[in-house]
C-alpha cells in the first residue's frame, strides 16, 4: 500500500510538472535562490567546523561551559551535549545528522540516539531573530517566539526520557580509527548533504510556489499549508494573511514543526543510522503542540514575557 501510494503521488507530480511546467520553473529557481543565497552560507561553515571539532576530539572544549547542566538534566554523555548544542545552534537539521553521525561512529548508544532525536533539531536562533522576527506583528515581541519555542525542549525531554529509559549520562565511547575522517573527508561529506538539503528545499518550494497559485479564495489556509510545507515560505504567507498575535502564534508553531521539507532534509540525514523519521514527526508535532499552548499562555501574562 505504502509503495504504491507513492508511485501514484510521483506519477501525479510528474504530471504537474509537465502540465504547469511555469510554475515548476519558477518555484524551483526559488528553492535554488534561497538555498544558494541562506541556507549554504549559513550552515555549510558550521557543518564543516562540527566536523573538523568531531575529528579532532575536542568536543569537550565546546560544552564545557553547559556541561554539567546538561549532564545534570538531560542526562546526557559528552558527545550527547555536543549534538544538542550543535543542533541548537546550527538549526535544522544539523541536530539530526550529528546524532546520526555519532550513533555512525559508536560515539552514542542506539538509545542515546534516539532520546536525542526528540530534543536535538530545531530551529536557529540565527534564522528565528533574523527571517521569523522581521515577519513579526510590531505588538509580538521577539522574546514570545523564542520562549515558546525552545522551553518546550524541557518537557520533551522528560517524555523521551521516560519513553526511553534515560536515567544517567552514558560514559564516553571509545572512538576507533575507521571512524576518524581527514579535513577533506569532512568537507565531502558536508557538501554531499548540502546537496540533499538543497535537493529538498527545490521540490518543496515547487509545491508551495504550486499551493501559492493554486484558484481558492482562503489565504489563511493557504498559508497554514505552505507552513506545514516549507517554513521560510509559509511564515511570509502567515505574516501576510493573519493579523497580531495569531500571526505570531502560527510563526512559531511553523518554525517548531519545521514543516515537511525539514522532516524530508532530516529523513535524508538519518536513514544510515537506524533512527526512526516516524519518531522524529510525532516529537515535532507535540514540540509543536506546546509551543502553541506555550504561546497563548504567556501572551496572555506579558509581565511574564519583557518586549524589547
Amino acid at each position: 500500500m505504502k509503495k504504491s501510494f507513492f508511485r501514484l503521488l510521483s506519477v501525479a507530480a510528474l504530471l504537474f510538472l509537465l502540465f504547469r511546467p511555469a510554475i515548476a520553473y519558477e518555484g524551483a529557481k526559488n528553492g535554488l535562490i534561497l538555498w544558494g543565497s541562506v541556507v549554504v552560507p549559513t550552515l555549510l561553515p558550521f557543518m564543516i567546523c562540527s566536523n573538523v571539532i568531531v575529528t579532532l576530539n575536542a568536543i569537550h572544549i565546546l560544552i564545557f561551559p553547559v556541561k554539567k547542566l546538561l549532564h545534570r538534566f538531560f542526562c546526557l554523555s559528552d558527545a550527547g551535549s555536543y549534538a544538542l548544542v550543535s543542533g541548537l545552534l546550527c538549526g535544522y537539521p544539523m541536530g539530526a545528522r550529528t546524532c546520526s553521525d555519532f550513533m555512525d561512529s559508536g560515539r552514542i548508544s542506539n538509545k542515546e540516539g534516539k532520546y536525542l532525536l526528540a530534543i536535538c533539531n530545531h530551529p536557529s536562533p540565527m534564522f528565528l531573530l533574523g527571517y521569523a522576527a522581521s515577519a513579526l506583528p510590531a505588538q509580538v515581541p521577539v522574546s514570545l517566539l523564542l520562549l515558546s519555542i525552545y522551553l518546550p525542549i524541557f518537557p520533551v525531554s522528560l517524555a523521551a526520557k521516560a519513553l526511553y529509559q534515560v536515567t544517567e549520562p552514558e560514559r564516553s565511547q571509545p572512538v576507533s580509527k575507521k571512524a576518524q575522517r581527514s579535513f577533506d573527508d569532512s568537507l565531502m561529506d558536508s557538501c554531499e548533504v548540502m546537496v540533499k538539503i538543497g535537493g529538498y528545499i527545490m521540490l518543496f518550494s515547487i509545491l508551495a510556489l504550486y499551493i501559492t497559485k493554486f484558484p481558492m479564495d482562503a489565504p489563511k489556509y493557504k498559508a497554514v499549508m505552505l507552513g506545514l510545507v516549507e517554513i521560510t515560505t509559509g511564515i511570509k504567507a502567515i505574516s501576510e494573511a493573519f493579523p497580531g498575535a495569531l500571526c505570531g502564534l502560527w510563526i512559531a508553531a511553523a518554525s517548531a514543526f519545521g514543516g515537511f521539507s525539514g522532516i524530508f532534509q532530516t529523513k535524508s540525514v538519518i536513514k544510515n543510522a537506524g533512527l526512526s523519521i516516524r519518531h522524529y514527526v510525532a516529537w515535532k508535532a507535540f514540540h509543536s503542540l506546546l509551543t502553541i499552548i506555550l504561546f497563548i499562555l504567556l501572551s496572555r501574562v506579558p509581565a511574564l514575557v519583557p518586549f524589547p
